[in-house]
């Protein structure tokens, strides 16, 4: 028996008087004293990370001031934080003077039907290609892939084409079909269910269950953490899609968010207040978004293998 051994032992046996105990700052290895090396990487770590936070976040605060300021104070020189005058009305007269209402109802339509047709089909998709075993599974899931290193730019033509042959150009159709099915959202999807033990679709199939009723009743209540996260990646992605509408939809009733601030600039560029005030009104349902799902959006990514 060692001597380290012996005096933990008797440290330990020292009777059941709470005052003879020892306290865990007895223990040596508790003594260990933190490097300063490791304390300055660590100091220059979260000023780095702070840092990075203030260049992110400046040009929103500069957004959103400027949408309250009088006009000829937006580019101001020399340059002011705060207005001299908060024009709060802005936010009122954006409204009336646009067809706001019209842009973010379109805008709210598509991104919602985009994300429940990429969510099911994409967990559907991935469920297929993670739990059911059938000949070319792996090959056909490798060349499924694949296509997300084909740019868009690439197809958009000859898509357009056989869009426009079926007579669903310039209708809410084309958008939906044009972004209802993804590969991003069936790889994501996959490596999640890779991670969900093979045992319980097993046991399911012994009780009976169908490969549906496996999927509705036991992957997809377990992969809620995912499907949030694909889901507020989809919706982002919709909400700010520009080319995709500026393709496909003609009619001013058709017209998304992006759209609609692009016309409205034009008609407006020397307004810069009103085009700030309209450039927060389109970022605005997308930091609520991400505000309410943050938490699932993080695990999410962290349960899908995705990490960087």
């Amino acid at each position: 028996m060692t001597a380290a051994t012996v005096d933990f032992t008797a440290l330990a046996g020292k009777g059941a008087n709470p005052a003879n105990r020892p306290s865990t700052s007895d223990i040596p290895w508790n003594k260990q004293k933190t490097s300063p090396l490791k304390i300055v990487g660590t100091v220059i770590g979260y000023l780095g990370m702070l840092c990075l936070t203030i260049f992110m976040v400046l040009p929103f605060v500069w957004m959103f001031l400027a949408a309250v300021k009088p006009n000829n104070e937006v580019f101001m020189v020399p340059f002011k934080w705060l207005p001299s005058v908060w024009h709060w009305e802005n936010y009122i007269n954006i409204w009336t003077d646009s067809n706001m209402l019209t842009w973010l109802g379109n805008t709210v339509f598509f991104a919602f039907c985009v994300t429940f047709l990429q969510v099911f089909t994409g967990s559907f998709a991935a469920y297929g290609f993670s739990k059911i075993k059938f000949p070319g599974r792996n090959v056909l899931f490798l060349i499924y892939i694949a296509t997300m290193a084909v740019p868009w730019q690439a197809y958009m033509i000859p898509q357009y084409k056989i869009l426009s042959s079926i007579h669903l150009t310039d209708t809410r159709w084309s958008i939906i079909l044009l972004q209802a099915f993804g590969a991003f959202g069936v790889f994501m999807m996959k490596q999640f269910y890779d991670t969900i033990p093979e045992e319980l679709s097993e046991a399911a199939r012994l009780d009976g269950l169908s490969e549906w009723g496996i999927y509705r009743r036991i992957v997809l209540p377990l992969s809620g953490p995912s499907i949030a996260a694909l889901g507020i990646i989809t919706f982002t992605n919709t909400w700010n899609d520009y080319m995709g509408p500026l393709m496909y939809l003609r009619s001013p009733s058709l017209q998304t968010i992006q759209l609609g601030l692009k016309t409205f600039i034009s008609q407006n560029s020397a307004n810069y207040a009103m085009v700030m005030t309209g450039s927060v009104m389109s970022v605005l349902p997308i930091l609520i978004v991400f505000l309410i799902g943050q938490k699932q959006f993080v695990e999410g990514i962290a349960t899908s293998g995705m990490k960087g």
